[in-house]
């Protein structure tokens, strides 16, 4: 079977690329900055998983697959509640997407 590389430079790209919609890509990208920012806090205050799964009430082969980037039935109130569980608040900003006409 051949396979056929696509490069995506952008979010947006990659959304487009694996055919999600709009919407998709909104809860995807949204969920992969949650993603980004709980692995950068488990690496610079060197926690277990296990250690985050206990503050989280979660369990550690959930946040392993979690943080391996598995997000598959992941909700975005799971990300935010660890987050939350270590110590972190989550700031939501809201922008009308301006199209052109």
């Amino acid at each position: 079977m051949k396979t056929k590389t696509v490069t995506a430079n952008t979010p947006d790209a990659l959304a487009r690329t694996l055919g999600l919609s709009g919407v998709e890509a909104q809860e995807w990208q949204v969920q992969h900055a949650l993603l980004k920012r709980l692995r950068q806090i488990v690496s610079d205050e060197a926690l277990t998983h296990a250690e985050v799964a206990q503050k989280g009430g979660s369990s550690r082969t959930r946040v392993t697959s979690i943080l391996n980037g598995n997000l598959d039935n992941v909700s975005t109130d799971l990300l935010i509640r660890l987050l939350a569980a270590l110590g972190y608040r989550v700031k939501v900003s809201v922008s009308r997407v301006v199209t052109a006409a």
